[in-house]
């Protein structure tokens, strides 16, 4: 009987379940946009290679794909993008395998939490974004 429920409103759950997995990509991505300046500084002092060119690939991945995905545009392609892109960061940017404690332990968290959101994104790109995206209509 609740599997009925769920067939039902599957494509409410897939919006709801969309919009989760993208608010973090949509609310840093911004960030990174409104402090452009800042995102390259850090990414300097990162030594992040050409980081003016990764900041705006960063902007672009995250802010702008984040709301594609969000409204359900080209969902299918932009997540499997999306998701080798999270796994790229938590392989750059969260080597934790690299580090001593307390860096160690943050670097861990934030490498394994990327690739579970990869791992949504990449369900989404499987199951594609449901009735209530721009995609679907």
């Amino acid at each position: 009987m609740r599997y009925l429920f769920m067939e039902r409103d599957k494509d409410g759950l897939i919006l709801f379940s969309r919009l989760l997995l993208v608010i973090l990509f949509l609310v840093f991505g911004w960030e990174k946009l409104l402090g452009f300046t800042a995102t390259v500084t850090y990414m300097t002092a990162e030594g992040v290679p050409m980081p003016t060119l990764s900041a705006a690939v960063a902007v672009i991945m995250e802010f702008f794909v984040g709301l594609a995905i969000a409204l359900g545009f080209y969902t299918r392609p932009l997540a499997l993008l999306l998701g080798l892109y999270t796994l790229a960061a938590a392989l750059i940017g969260h080597a934790f395998w690299n580090m001593d404690d307390p860096d160690r332990a943050n670097a861990m968290i934030n490498f394994y939490k990327n690739v579970s959101i990869a791992g949504g994104l990449l369900l989404l790109t499987l199951t594609g974004p449901g009735r209530y995206s721009l995609d679907g209509k």
